[in-house]
């Protein structure tokens, strides 16, 4: 496994594990062969996670393989860029599929041959029906289809005329192939669905070279049976086209034949996971592109901070059920703080600042504390901290006139500093329109370290960081895209866009070892959260991301038992 694993996940026992193993069991399974067949019509989200998980896992498991396979099938909404991701993202996670890297554009003289081979047995047929109409004679869930007139075309009109379409003597819409199985059906993917169609347009791979195009369902299954692949887990959505599936393998003459096995897709509160809507979202300017810190890609969880030990933690204690649910964000939050407490060294950062005098501190001394990297891991070390006669705390952290029971500083009131002194306020400047500016305080030299020699107690304890070498730096905290758990319930998605998804803090004061903190790389500012260096920043001026808080407002972790909306 991957080297950033923290702790060993395990999947477990499941349905699609239990079908492998009977397979196996029973002969009808030598090796065991998956893939994850993404289409490059835009980036990866968690969504596309579990099933690179559960694929990868599988084949991982049961001593087998798993393709990575594009299906590149639409070349008006495919890009180079998405390929480059998906394979970033698929890496990222831990997963490596060797020399199996395979593409359905790869097989599309393949598939050519096979759709004559549909039609020469009177299984397809070339249709011009205008789209409208077609539609239209599609019928409904109650009501049969209607015939198209063009059904009964001989097989030589057919042939010439699919022949036609490859030459490029069509435009866009004039016609498309479609396969003959039962307009009157209850299911409405056997309702003579569509195989092929024009589209005279440039592909990532096979450039200028076709201008007929298969549709997914086509070339899905027989991409399958050419890579020999053992068992097609998909999720549920596709499960009324399983059907169509095995027809299609049934009537062409297929090297092998896979299986369709459908799982529940992940759905997570707060959480959209449609590529149309994230493709919107990043289009419309909504977020600041698909690695935004706030959208559900691996690219923007990445970039956020959420290690991939994270998000394969999430999925196993997600794990892989036939009925759709939706999984309280709470559990993925709960996930990368357990992925990350074990291993994010401590710093001390102050978001919102505010200088405190120290009066009785030399003007012209600073000292050296010692601070420790990690409370519970000693082998990572401690390092230096400079105290002065001048530091900042949190703005939150004073109050001047203070309600019952808060126990940070306020006039006359002591306090600890991590790693360093008691202190007590003296004073407070305040600006012409009365906002505070500044604290004066006195400390207490015997307290060095934090304890008192004659034993006092203080209730509350501060994180700090000297102006003698503060680095000033921005913070991003980031919140959930959306303001309601179900995106969209109410009618347009876009509406549900929370107005405060991202605060941006600048002039933070941060120890001055952050300015050279990695990008991605995962530490935890004291009584604020973990954060991430993000690729924006520069040695004299570093941006952080929020990657989660030390707690939040969700429900206890669960994944609930109500419906999937959608």
């Amino acid at each position: 496994m991957p080297a950033d694993d923290t702790k060993t996940e395990t999947a477990g026992r499941d349905f699609i594990r239990d079908i492998v193993q009977s397979d196996l069991d029973a002969g009808r399974t030598q090796t065991v062969v998956t893939r994850f067949p993404p289409e490059p019509n835009g980036y990866l989200h968690i969504g596309h996670a579990k099933s690179i998980c559960l694929n990868f896992g599988v084949g991982q498991e049961f001593a087998g393989r798993t393709h990575l396979r594009f299906d590149d099938t639409n070349p008006t909404k495919e890009e180079q860029e998405y390929i480059d991701a998906i394979q970033a993202d698929v890496r990222w996670l831990g997963y490596d599929w060797g020399a199996n890297l395979f593409f359905a554009s790869d097989y599309f003289e393949q598939l050519y041959q096979w759709a004559l081979h549909l039609i020469r047995n009177g299984d397809a047929y070339v249709d011009d029906t205008p789209p409208d109409q077609m539609r239209a004679m599609r019928g409904t869930l109650t009501e049969a289809g209607t015939i198209s007139p063009n059904r009964n075309r001989s097989i030589e009109q057919n042939v010439a005329l699919f022949e036609q379409m490859r030459a490029g003597k069509f435009e866009n819409g004039a016609c498309v192939l479609r396969a003959k199985i039962d307009m009157s059906s209850g299911n409405m993917n056997l309702r003579d669905p569509v195989l092929y169609r024009i589209m005279h347009a440039h592909h990532p791979r096979t450039g200028d070279a076709w201008c007929i195009y298969p549709t997914y369902d086509y070339a899905h299954g027989q991409s399958d049976a050419i890579e020999g692949i053992t068992h097609s887990i998909c999720t549920l959505e596709f499960e009324d086209h399983k059907p169509l599936y095995d027809w299609l393998l049934d009537h062409l003459p297929v090297p092998s034949k896979p299986r369709q096995y459908e799982f529940a897709r992940l759905n997570i509160g707060y959480t959209v996971m449609s590529k149309r809507i994230l493709n919107r979202l990043v289009r419309e300017g909504h977020v600041a592109g698909w690695d935004d810190p706030r959208m559900p890609t691996l690219a923007g969880l990445r970039r956020r901070g959420v290690p991939a030990a994270a998000v394969r933690g999430f999925i196993a204690k997600v794990g892989v059920a036939r009925a759709n649910s939706v999984v309280d964000l709470a559990l993925m939050d709960f996930t990368i703080r357990e992925t990350l407490n074990p291993v994010a060294a401590r710093r001390m950062a102050v978001l919102r600042p505010l200088k405190v005098i120290i009066e009785n501190y030399p003007a012209d001394q600073t000292e050296t504390l010692e601070a420790v990297n990690h409370p519970d891991v000693p082998d990572m070390g401690t390092r230096a901290i400079t105290f002065g006669r001048e530091i900042w705390v949190e703005q939150d952290d004073f109050m001047e006139v203070p309600p019952k029971k808060f126990y940070r500083l306020s006039p006359g009131k002591e306090v600890r500093l991590r790693y360093g002194y008691f202190i007590t306020c003296t004073q407070v400047i305040k600006d012409s329109d009365g906002n505070v500016v500044a604290l004066h305080a006195t400390y207490d030299p015997a307290t060095k370290g934090g304890n008192a020699p004659d034993g006092r107690k203080v209730q509350a304890t501060l994180h700090w960081v000297a102006a003698t070498d503060a680095v000033d730096g921005e913070v991003r905290l980031y919140n959930t895209l959306f303001a309601r758990p179900d995106p969209g319930a109410d009618g347009d998605v876009m509406a549900d866009i929370n107005p405060h998804s991202v605060e941006i803090l600048a002039g933070c004061k941060l120890e001055p070892s952050l300015a050279t903190a990695p990008v991605g790389q995962a530490v935890q500012f004291e009584r604020q959260g973990y954060f991430a260096a993000d690729p924006d920043g520069t040695r004299s001026a570093p941006v952080f991301n929020r990657t989660v808080g030390l707690r939040d407002s969700y429900a206890k972790p669960a994944v609930t038992g109500r419906p999937a909306a959608g």
